[in-house]
């Protein structure tokens, strides 16, 4: 290089922009048949926003080329464009350089390499669109045959990008198939496609569009069609996406070509989410449990000490479905506090490889630090883990204790796991009532470094089983005390000193089986100041109902019927004359009403007395529409809960089965802290005995209504200022230990 050259190249770096132009311009006269001069002359007009100047002095240049020089001539002008862009790149000028590509686009349209830095050069501007993909024909290039010379890890990446930027644009899903073609081996795609499938179905709410994209790779893995990951997600998305038969053909295929102890178990409980949330499989339920069992007692037996983090994470969310399915907790806790131990050890092992901090000493408010009377000499930090705090029941309820809560004396930390990126007010007035909202996703050691570096008092955890990313978490032992409350029962996990309970939820006998402390709050584990109600869309002549019918209710999920309770419940309408039974909930229409119907024949309850509600497009609604109801039939081995709590707010007489767990227990706690004994059985007979008696006397209806009015003022279930007060007293009591 020339010293005019070095000199115009300083001046370029400086961005003395008409320097540097000034210097090839003189070199042009002094040797015009240099042509290089050309291309970098029209660069340095190009960046001086000349882009009309830039263009005529490459055009000019090409018109006297010979046939066999344009192709030549053309690379080296791409090849000074190309090096600029890419130190422009390098430098974080992204403006620039897209518009430098702009012009590479011009001259060379085909250039895959050049098109997918223009996008990824977008997504950096923040510019992109998912329009872009079709505008700049980069699918339909992918499309071509024979296809095209490609950088596969460059394309994996602008993948990537694309998927994080746009993935609801259905340009993305197209682009995604045309990528999918150029497969160096499936592996290479598999696991970024996955992980933008996760998001777009579980973060961003949309399975069905995440199954898409499975299904497209699946249909291009011909090598591996039966990939047991792409079956396990792709039957949830399906599910999650009401679309029932085919989410449970597939969590069968998953299940039959499961080879290890936990895929099995992941398998056989992906089979019963499947049947259990579309309702009304209650023979192969029952079977399925079974089968279940028998596995995580297999488990148990090997003891595992080395499984991967994705066999562990699927060891605890089965007992979801054992909870739903019989209330024997002195039965199968032991059985979930083994399989804790084990999802505890291995998980420790994975974080013990992987993270740096994991291991190091925490720093425990000092006992010093609480007074007696409960004062401390600096706010505590507590923490809440939680993927529930957004239009959910979990974030209907918990939202008392987060506002009432005394902020001199806690420090709040919200640990918004797997942050839903969708517009959802609630998630929202969550983030903005806490002291350090954190925006998680759904990598379990980014949420436990995150809770890590906090250096917490006490971390709460409202998820339990129902997330294995929370149990992951809780199992590292985060904080000196670590407690479960409101999601579920306890997940028993050694890692987890108490679980929040009341008089009533759980038995006297239940420490037995507990691997976490009992705590019992002095009247109730939950309590809220009341609900928004909105205006009904339901009327009896909507329905074909007359006025003086007595009108019975059931608002759950599939999940929560089952044979026994549901026969029940028809014994009920058959003995009270000119009633009706309103069924409402989550499920497969069409299987919940031959469940239902098939159950009504064989009591001999004619099935016009039956009526199954569509679902309302909000909660107050749904609260408004609670107001036809006469008597509500609570489900049973597990109880409503929220739908119990909206129930006694809006004045109407409950039914329920007491049981033995938790979550059979739920309904009763709830009435006794609303101060209501009416309803409350503890057999079967009893139930049914209830169920009448509430439907003939129209009476005891108005005086059970009267009182749970009344008790808005005074109970306990209606206290959210008090019961924090309580909650708070047992946090200091708790490091106070």
């Amino acid at each position: 290089m020339t010293n005019w050259q070095q000199q115009a190249e300083h001046y370029l770096i400086q961005g003395n922009y008409s320097k540097a132009a000034s210097l090839y311009e003189q070199a042009i006269e002094a040797e015009p048949d240099v042509i290089s001069y050309y291309w970098h002359l029209g660069l340095l007009f190009l960046l001086q926003g000349q882009e009309t100047e830039a263009q005529t002095t490459w055009l000019l240049v090409m018109a006297e080329a010979e046939s066999e020089q344009v192709e030549t001539w053309t690379e080296e002008l791409l090849q000074v464009l190309q090096t600029e862009a890419e130190r422009r790149q390098g430098l974080g000028d992204y403006a620039v350089a897209w518009a430098i590509r702009q012009h590479m686009r011009e001259i060379s349209p085909t250039d895959l390499t050049n098109l997918l830095e223009i996008i990824a050069l977008s997504i950096k501007l923040e510019t992109f669109s998912g329009d872009d993909l079709t505008e700049l024909g980069v699918i339909e290039l992918l499309q071509t045959q024979p296809t095209v010379e490609c950088n596969h890890q460059l394309l994996k990446e602008v993948l990537e990008q694309i998927l994080e930027a746009e993935p609801l644009h259905p340009a993305s899903l197209a682009f995604t198939e045309a990528c999918l073609a150029y497969l160096p081996n499936p592996e290479f795609w598999f696991w970024p496609l996955l992980s933008a499938c996760m998001k777009i179905g579980h973060t961003l709410k949309q399975p069905t569009i995440a199954a898409s994209f499975l299904e497209r790779y699946r249909s291009l893995n011909l090598q591996n069609p039966h990939n047991i990951e792409i079956l396990r997600h792709l039957a949830t998305f399906y599910q999650d996406a009401r679309n029932y038969d085919q989410g449970i053909e597939t969590a069968k295929l998953c299940y039959s070509l499961s080879e290890s102890l936990p895929d099995k178990i992941s398998g056989i409980n992906l089979v019963l989410r499947g049947i259990m949330n579309a309702g009304g499989y209650w023979q192969e339920v029952s079977a399925a449990c079974q089968t279940l069992e028998s596995l995580l007692v297999s488990l148990i037996k090997q003891q595992p000490a080395n499984l991967s983090d994705v066999e562990t994470l699927r060891l605890l969310t089965p007992f979801f479905s054992l909870a739903h399915f019989q209330d024997e907790p002195s039965h199968f806790r032991p059985i979930l506090n083994q399989i804790a131990e084990v999802f505890q050890r291995n998980i420790r092992g994975y974080a013990q490889e992987r993270a740096e901090w994991y291991g190091s000493p925490l720093t425990p408010l000092n006992k010093g630090g609480i007074q007696q009377g409960g004062k401390t000499t600096r706010p505590l930090k507590v923490g809440y883990l939680c993927h529930c705090l957004r239009r959910h029941s979990v974030g209907w309820l918990a939202r008392w204790l987060f506002e009432h809560h005394d902020r001199d004396r806690f420090q709040l930390y919200g640990y918004f796991v797997d942050y839903k990126l969708v517009n959802d007010h609630l998630q929202e007035w969550y983030v903005n009532q806490v002291d350090h909202p954190r925006k998680l996703g759904i990598h379990v050691l980014e949420v436990a470094e995150q809770v890590y570096q906090d250096q917490l008092d006490i971390l709460i955890d409202l998820d339990s089983i129902t997330l294995d990313i929370s149990c992951a978490v809780m199992a590292l032992k985060l904080a000196p005390v670590q407690v479960t409350w409101l999601g579920w029962d306890a997940s028993g996990l050694p890692a987890i000193d108490y679980v929040i309970a009341d008089p009533y939820v759980l038995p006297d006998s239940a420490q037995e089986y507990y691997s976490e402390k009992i705590w019992r709050l002095p009247q109730t584990y939950i309590a809220v100041d009341g609900f928004e109600v909105g205006v009904p869309s339901l009327r009896r002549d909507h329905l074909d109902i007359p006025n003086d019918a007595t009108i019975y209710l059931s608002s759950q999920k599939g999940y929560k019927r089952n044979p026994d309770t549901t026969r029940l419940q028809m014994k009920i309408i058959k003995a009270v004359p000119n009633s009706y039974f309103l069924i409402k909930g989550k499920s497969d229409q069409d299987s919940i009403k031959r469940f239902f119907n098939q159950i009504a024949e064989e009591e001999g309850v004619e099935c016009d007395r039956l009526r199954f509600l569509p679902l309302v497009p909000t909660e107050a609604v749904h609260r408004a529409n609670l107001g036809i109801a006469d008597v509500v039939l609570d489900t049973y081995p597990y109880n409503g809960a929220t739908t119990t709590l909206e129930t006694l707010w809006m004045g109407i007489p409950l039914v329920t089965r007491v049981g033995e767990q938790f979550v059979a227990r739920n309904s009763y706690t709830m009435m006794m802290n609303a101060g209501i004994t009416e309803g409350i059985a503890w057999t079967d007979d009893e139930y049914i005995e209830w169920g009448i008696r509430l439907g003939k006397d129209p009476a005891l209806r108005q005086q059970i209504s009267w009182k749970l009015r009344q008790s808005r003022q005074t109970a306990p279930l209606w206290n959210g200022k008090e019961f924090t007060r309580e909650m708070e007293k047992a946090y200091l009591e708790m490091l106070g230990r």
